[in-house]
């Protein structure tokens, strides 16, 4: 596995602190909220870090 960019922990971390009832262990879920909550253009970047949540949510389960 990759190691993600900053930019791309630094935008799941602040998105988990601002909205945690927003994000589940869901993967297609957590990839409609972030395109909702940011204004992130890039399908690329939007599901990195909507993966990255996922991973952190299923981790503290």
């Amino acid at each position: 596995m990759a190691i993600k960019p900053k930019y791309v922990k630094q935008l799941g971390r602040t998105l988990l602190e601002d909205y945690p009832e927003a994000f589940n262990t869901d993967f297609e879920t957590n990839k409609d909220h972030v395109a909702k909550l940011t204004t992130v253009e890039s399908k690329g970047v939007r599901n990195r870090v909507a993966g990255y949540i996922t991973r952190k949510k299923a981790a503290k389960v």
